[in-house]
C-alpha cells in the first residue's frame, strides 16, 4: 500500500446521496486535520442534482505538502446503501468501509467491511436521521485517533450560526460516533502522529480567485449563476459589505460581461466569471471591451462541453475556443493557474495587467481546481502592489482637447475617468479615430490595429510570468501542462527525479524566451491535458520549438489523479 504502511499518508471517501452533507463533514474533517498539524488535499464529487444521485468528497491526508488525489481510498464511509457497491472496489489493499449494515439490509460481511449503526446513533439524539453526517464524521475521527477536541471545535465554529440547541446536538452525533469507533475498531492502522500545528488556511480555487479580485480592489461584480464558477460570485456576495463592493447577478452571461464593461469605463475595477457555455455568450462583449480598450478581467472556470456537457465535472478543453474568442484581432492575456496560491496572486496581477495595457485579462481555471481545497501559509495581497494607471482626479482638472484613443509610441494611450475631467471622451464600438469619432479612413485603420494588437502584444510578451520548471536537468521524460495539472506533475516528480515537469501559468503570451532556452536533447516529452485533443500540445508546437513526442489526455470528466498519470506514463514506457 505504499505510503500507507508507513503511516504518513491516506486518503478518505466520504459517499452518499446528494443533500446527505458530505461536504459539510468533509470539510469539517479537513480543518480539524490542518488544525491537527497535516496537509490536507480534498475535493467534491458531485452530480447536477439536488437530491439523489450519487456524491463522494475525498480527503486525502499527509506528513508532507499535497497537491493532488489517489485513485483509492483507505477509508469510504458509505451514508447510503448505492455506495457500498459503487465504491467497494476502490479500496486500497488493507482499506476498510463503513457502513450500517442495519438500515441498509445487507447481511454479507466479507471483505473489509465495517458495521457502524449511525442511522441509529442519530436517530437516538432526535428521532430523525438528520445528524448521521455528523456521526459520520466523529466515526472517522474515531478511525484515526484524531483528538475528539479538534472536531468539536470545527464543529462550533461551522455551525456558530446556528441554536445552541443545534451545534450541541451535532457534537454529541459526532462524540456519539468517535466513541463507537474507538471501542470497536481496535487496530491502529490509520493512526497518524500529529505533525504539530502550523498557522494556515484552506481554501478552494474559486475562493482564493474571489479574494484575489478583492484584495486588488475589484468593487464591480456581475455573472450569472454556471458551475463551477458560482462560488465566486457566492464569495464576492458574502465580503461585499466588508470590501464595498457591487454584486449583481445578471439576467443572463451577455448582460453581466457588458455591466461589468460598463462598470469599468466609469473607473472602477470589474470582473465576471462563467463558465465555457456562458463565456460563448460573452464573446461580443470580449471584443467591445478589446475596441474601446475597457480592462477588464474574465474568468472561464472550464467543465465538460459541448453545450451543456457533464456541468458538475472537470475539463481543460476551452483553451483554444479562449485563445481565439471574439471577433477580429487584439491583444489580450491568459492566466491559467495550478494552485490556490496562484489562483490567488494571479487574479490580483490580472487587474493591474488589464488596466496597464487596457485590454481584457481571462483566468482560465477548472472544476478540479476550483472545488479542490488545500491548507496554505496566509496568503499576503502586499506581495503584489496596486497599480491603477489612470489620470488621476487632481491631474484631471487641467486636462484640455482629451482623445480617448491617443496615438502612443507604446500603443497605450492616457485614461482619464468620467466626471473627473470637464472634457467629453468619446467612446465607440465602431472604428474610431484619436478623439473616439467614427472613421472609415483606411491609413488610421491601419494605426488603430497596430495600437490594439501589434503594440500591445509586443509590450505583453516582456510582462509574461515564466514557466515553472523541475527535474529538467537530469530527467529522461518531461511533462508539460498547463492550470490543475500543476499538482499532479509536481507529485510525480517528487516521487520519480528522472521525471521532470514543466508547468505554465499563463498560456497567452507564452513564456517564449523561457522555453525556447530550454534542451530537451535525450528527453521524452509529453503534454498532461484534460482534453481529448491535445490543445496545448498544438499550442506549443505552433508558438515553440519545443518538440512533442506524445500527450497524455483525459476527458471523462474526473481530474488526472496521480495513480492515473503513473500508469499513463509506465504504459508509454513499456
Amino acid at each position: 500500500m505504499g505510503d500507507m504502511a508507513m503511516n504518513t499518508e491516506f486518503s478518505i471517501k466520504i459517499a452518499g446521496e446528494a443533500g446527505q452533507g458530505m461536504q459539510t463533514i468533509g470539510l469539517v474533517l479537513a480543518k480539524a486535520c490542518r488544525d491537527a498539524g497535516f496537509y490536507i488535499f480534498a475535493n467534491m464529487d458531485y452530480m447536477s442534482r439536488i437530491r439523489g444521485g450519487n456524491n463522494f468528497f475525498q480527503l486525502r491526508i499527509s506528513h508532507k505538502p499535497i497537491f493532488t488525489l489517489r485513485q483509492n481510498a483507505d477509508i469510504i464511509i458509505a451514508l447510503d446503501k448505492a455506495s457500498v457497491d459503487l465504491y467497494k472496489y476502490n479500496l486500497t489493499q488493507e482499506g476498510i468501509l463503513i457502513f450500517d449494515k442495519d438500515e441498509f439490509k445487507i447481511e454479507r460481511s466479507e471483505g473489509n467491511f465495517f458495521h457502524a449503526p449511525f442511522y441509529k446513533i442519530a436517530k437516538d439524539i432526535n428521532g430523525t436521521d438528520l445528524y448521521i453526517n455528523s456521526v459520520a464524521c466523529g466515526l472517522i475521527a474515531g478511525f484515526i485517533r484524531l483528538k475528539f477536541d479538534y472536531i468539536e471545535n470545527v464543529l462550533k465554529n461551522t455551525f456558530h450560526k446556528k441554536s445552541g440547541d443545534i451545534i450541541i446536538e451535532n457534537i454529541r452525533a459526532a462524540r456519539l460516533g468517535h466513541d463507537y469507533a474507538v471501542e470497536n475498531f481496535k487496530g491502529n492502522i490509520f493512526s497518524l502522529t500529529c505533525p504539530g500545528k502550523r498557522k494556515e488556511i484552506i481554501l478552494n480555487g474559486n475562493e482564493a480567485i474571489a479574494l484575489g479580485a478583492l484584495s486588488a480592489q475589484c468593487q464591480f461584480y456581475s455573472a450569472y449563476p454556471m458551475t463551477p464558477s458560482t462560488s465566486i460570485m457566492d464569495t464576492m456576495a458574502h465580503y461585499s459589505e466588508i470590501f464595498s463592493i457591487v454584486v449583481e447577478q445578471a439576467e443572463d452571461e451577455i448582460a453581466a460581461v457588458n455591466m461589468a464593461i460598463g462598470a469599468s469605463f466609469a473607473g472602477v475595477r470589474a470582473m465576471t466569471a462563467t463558465s465555457g457555455g456562458g463565456f460563448a455568450l460573452m464573446v461580443e462583449g470580449l471584443s467591445l471591451a478589446a475596441m474601446t480598450e475597457t480592462p477588464i478581467v474574465i474568468v472561464d472556470a472550464q467543465r465538460p462541453a459541448p453545450a451543456t456537457g457533464f456541468p458538475t465535472r472537470t475539463e481543460q478543453a476551452d483553451l483554444e475556443f479562449i485563445l481565439h474568442a471574439g471577433h477580429g484581432e487584439f491583444a489580450r492575456a491568459i492566466y491559467s493557474p495550478g494552485t490556490i496560491e496562484q489562483c490567488f496572486y494571479l487574479a490580483m496581477k490580472a487587474f493591474n495587467l488589464a488596466e496597464k495595457f487596457q485590454i481584457p485579462v481571462l483566468i482560465l481555471t477548472d472544476q478540479h481546481l476550483a472545488d479542490s481545497y488545500r491548507n496554505i501559509p496566509i496568503l499576503d495581497s502586499r506581495k503584489i502592489p496596486i497599480a491603477r494607471h489612470i489620470i488621476s482626479r487632481e491631474d484631471s482638472i487641467n486636462i484640455a482637447g482629451y482623445k480617448r484613443y491617443q496615438l502612443t509610441e507604446t500603443g497605450i494611450s492616457p485614461r482619464a475617468i468620467p466626471s473627473w475631467i470637464s472634457d467629453v471622451i468619446y467612446v465607440d464600438s465602431d472604428e474610431h479615430n484619436e478623439a473616439g469619432h467614427i472613421t472609415e479612413d483606411a491609413q488610421m485603420r491601419i494605426k488603430m490595429v497596430n495600437k490594439r494588437f501589434h503594440k500591445k502584444m509586443n509590450l505583453l510578451s516582456e510582462e509574461v510570468e515564466p514557466p515553472y520548471i523541475e527535474n529538467l536537468d537530469n530527467a529522461s521524460t518531461v511533462i508539460i501542462g498547463f492550470g490543475s495539472t500543476y499538482g499532479v506533475m509536481k507529485e510525480l516528480a517528487q516521487m520519480d527525479k528522472k521525471i521532470g515537469f514543466i508547468h505554465l501559468s499563463q498560456v497567452w503570451p507564452l513564456p517564449l524566451k523561457e522555453l525556447n532556452s530550454l534542451s530537451f536533447e535525450g528527453k521524452h516529452v509529453l503534454t498532461v491535458e484534460n482534453n481529448a485533443s491535445a490543445q496545448l500540445a498544438k499550442l506549443l508546437k505552433r508558438e515553440t520549438k519545443i518538440k512533442i513526442d506524445d500527450s497524455i489526455l483525459r476527458y471523462d470528466g474526473r481530474p488526472i489523479d496521480i495513480d492515473y498519470l503513473i500508469e499513463q506514463i509506465k504504459e508509454r514506457s513499456r
